[in-house]
């Protein structure tokens, strides 16, 4: 790779700051009384639309309100979908399902929901609790699901977990996404997943799957121009065996060119790259690898490069300075992913072992949400960003609309399977284009993201808990 441009200084911001370093600078930022108003209403229009419309399958605003992540029940669902399908023998996977259906009162759950998927489960569920609980009452049931055993019971709940994959994986193959995003009026990105490298092999492995993925998307993304054409997410981790601090002279050496033969592949089928964001401790390292490849002058006048930043991290704003450096001094325009973060439970975990003063992440649910906002005004503010906006909250969507005024230079972005009534209701009063973030890859894969996600949206705080909760305020 050659220098095209002298290259910003390194990024450097400090990496646990305390949470009221920032209270000021928020507050000095957010909007007058007349804005907000403003931005409410739009919230509460959004909310409505949510709740008129009905889901005959079920989406994840119905499963967080019929097993809430705060009951056992819930806790124990999201258990079993995280583990089931990895269990490769039988006889652990039954003490699995015993254990789980014994942590909650599934036997006498009364389903509220009229949602297919939602009921499916719910009874599902019932049936296999009386299977493993020898003190249920005999009964026409009890005695039917008895017969069945244990055997029919696991067949059953690994089939129920695969449906429920199955409702959130856009496709096991890159090929059958494709197919399956034929006609959809929604911009696309698709994420191939797995987990990080561990070998070379499985770098090895890994790139050549990006790479085939890169080839089918540019063969079937038509005649479209940027930013509508589709996308692909890269995970670094995947592409490096050692991708962490610890191995940084390494890590710049040999993941770079790997990064840029991917990108020139992208690049010459002009679709969207993004470098997906991952743990607080990589975030140096990433842009590092970043600024290392933009700056080569083959990929000059594509603007389809692009990172995920996360407001969570208390350093998300220093990183859209960077990157928006990056762009003043390589002379061309980035697209950035703003979203909230899924990991926050590890950051959190991770700083408490080393035993940090303060933590890489807000503790406070409603720093992050301020924070995102401020994330998002100063993409606005740079000309040579381009914002991806993914949430499924109604009022940050009603926030950058407001910040965006009569601008369609930017998107919202949403996960498949989530979000579906928020954007439907989008679409009711704004054009504004939406880019679904669609997993690929096999149902057994998925799943652990699937939980991610899920704990990530079902908290009690959570905008996707609350939103379908007719008895949750429209403005809370």
């Amino acid at each position: 790779m050659n220098r095209k441009h002298d290259r910003p200084a390194p990024f450097a911001a400090p990496y646990a700051p305390p949470d009221e370093s920032f209270a000021e600078a928020f507050l000095g930022s957010r909007p007058n009384a007349a804005t907000q108003r403003l931005v409410e209403e739009t919230a509460r229009k959004l909310v409505r639309g949510i709740r008129a419309q009905r889901d005959p399958l079920g989406g994840v605003e119905d499963f967080l309100h019929e097993f809430s992540l705060s009951s056992r029940e819930g806790l124990a669902v999201m258990a079993l979908a995280e583990a089931l399908l990895r269990v490769p023998d039988d006889a652990t996977a039954d003490q699995l399902l015993a254990d789980k259906l014994a942590e909650g009162d599934f036997s006498h759950h009364e389903t509220s929901s009229d949602a297919l998927l939602i009921q499916a489960c719910a009874f599902a569920l019932g049936l296999s609790a009386r299977i493993v609980d020898v003190t249920e009452p005999r009964g026409l049931i009890a005695d039917l699901a008895r017969r069945l055993g244990l055997p029919g019971l696991r067949a059953a709940a690994r089939q129920a977990m695969r449906l429920m994959g199955a409702h959130f994986v856009f496709g096991e193959t890159i090929e059958a996404a494709i197919r399956r995003e034929q006609g959809r009026r929604e911009r696309f990105s698709y994420d191939m997943l797995g987990e990080g490298a561990r070998t070379a092999e499985d770098a090895e492995r890994y790139f050549e799957a990006y790479a085939h993925a890169i080839r089918a998307i540019g063969d079937s993304a038509g005649s479209s121009e940027l930013p509508v054409r589709p996308g692909i997410s890269i995970k670094l981790s995947a592409l490096h065996p050692r991708y962490e601090a610890i191995s940084r002279e390494r890590v710049l050496r040999e993941l770079p060119p790997r990064l840029l033969a991917l990108a020139r592949l992208a690049r010459d089928r002009d679709l969207v790259f993004t470098i997906d964001a991952e743990e607080a401790d990589r975030l140096e390292l990433s842009l590092d690898v970043f600024a290392r490849v933009v700056e080569d002058p083959s990929l000059s006048g594509w603007d389809g490069f692009g990172l995920a930043v996360q407001a969570y991290l208390k350093r998300a704003m220093a990183a859209i300075d960077y990157v928006a450096s990056l762009a003043e001094a390589n002379h061309r325009r980035f697209m950035v992913r703003l979203v909230k973060g899924a990991y926050w439970d590890s950051e959190i975990k991770r700083a408490q072992e080393r035993g940090l003063s303060d933590y890489p992440v807000f503790t406070r649910k409603a720093m992050t949400d301020l924070n995102f906002d401020a994330c998002a005004a100063r993409l606005f503010e740079q000309p040579r960003l381009f914002p991806q906006i993914a949430t499924h909250n109604a009022r940050s969507v009603a926030a950058v609309l407001r910040m965006a005024g009569a601008r369609r230079d930017f998107e919202f972005q949403r996960l498949h399977g989530m979000g579906e009534s928020l954007y439907e209701s989008l679409a009711e009063m704004s054009d504004a284009a939406v880019r679904i973030y669609a997993p690929v890859g096999p149902h057994r894969d998925l799943l652990a993201y699937l939980v991610r996600r899920l704990i990530e949206n079902g908290a009690n705080s959570s905008f996707v808990a609350r939103a379908a909760d007719p008895e949750t305020p429209e403005s809370a």
